[in-house]
């Protein structure tokens, strides 16, 4: 009976300081994520004649995941152009010169309509006096090649929806997780989708002009699976869970699609195990079930954090 008071006690002083803390995220997320569904211009580069305008959500590119928009227009007469292999790779340099760059979409497809190119690039870290982002674009029309150079600022990511890591698997390989959505969730169920990728170790050493392509090669990882154990890891909130979460599997987008619940307003963690093909765990561990009320909750060694 003491033990059942005990609980009962806890689970009360928890569902109090979450009712507390609730309002205070909610007016917080009310201030400060906004959802964007509109590409707006965020460059536009001049090349032999032409116009190359480069469109982002909201016109930004930030950390994290970004849908790209390409269009190529006739500089005189802004007739639109139709090109052939058109490549985007963009790429960072550090303060100590050293150069890398991101998951991208290498070889720009057309998108829904045919009125743009389409692609994204996975920005992993912001520009800062230490780290610069340039974007190496080319296109080819009537057999010719041309090629163009920007200059690109990436902003900090502020929607922890949004939210992406790196690490390096058990295989030894490089990998890179990004959220793509929901970008504003609310309380229930949701589609979850992420992007997995897997940096191309090198195997040739650099060759013709900068930059070699093949030096900053990454791959939509295929047929694995992202198992998900969403959890509220604050001490009020006893590191519980919730029902009907799916894990992410690859859908035919080249994204992976879960499913995930929210059960209310706070911070959440996002606990994942990555596997690959064959089943093997790559990266993650399990997550305690137990209910800790006033002891932080344990994470999984992969993760997101992510508050709305």
């Amino acid at each position: 009976m003491k033990k059942l008071l005990f609980f009962l006690t806890a689970l009360c002083f928890a569902v109090v300081s979450c009712t507390k803390e609730k309002t205070d995220y909610e007016g917080e997320i009310d201030t400060v994520v906004t959802e964007y569904h509109e590409f707006k211009e965020a460059y536009t580069i001049h090349s032999d004649g032409y116009e190359v305008n480069i469109e982002a959500l909201n016109g930004t590119f930030y950390k994290g995941y970004n849908e790209i928009r390409l269009k190529i227009t006739n500089g005189q007469t802004n007739e639109e152009i139709s090109a052939s292999a058109v490549t985007f790779l963009p790429v960072m340099t550090s303060a100590d010169g050293g150069q890398s760059s991101c998951p991208h979409r290498y070889d720009l497809v057309h998108g829904t309509d045919d009125s743009y190119y389409w692609g994204y690039a996975v920005f992993t870290d912001e520009s800062s006096s230490g780290r610069s982002w340039e974007l190496y674009i080319s296109f080819t029309i009537a057999g010719q090649t041309h090629t163009a150079k920007q200059d690109i600022s990436i902003k900090e990511q502020v929607n922890k929806n949004l939210n992406m890591t790196a690490f390096v698997g058990k295989d030894d390989e490089q990998y890179f997780i990004a959220l793509v959505a929901p970008q504003k969730p609310k309380v229930g169920e949701h589609e979850l989708i992420a992007g997995i990728y897997r940096y191309n170790k090198p195997t040739d050493p650099p060759s013709g002009d900068f930059p070699d392509a093949s030096q900053f090669s990454y791959t939509e990882v295929s047929g694995y699976t992202l198992q998900l154990d969403p959890r509220m890891p604050e001490p009020s909130m006893g590191n519980h869970s919730s029902e009907n979460n799916k894990d992410l599997t690859q859908q035919n987008d080249g994204l992976y699609h879960g499913v995930v619940n929210y059960t209310m307003t706070g911070n959440w963690t996002l606990n994942f195990i990555l596997l690959n093909q064959q089943g093997q765990i790559l990266k993650g561990t399990i997550v305690p079930t137990d209910f800790t009320p006033g002891v932080e909750g344990v994470k999984s060694e992969l993760h997101i954090d992510i508050l709305f």
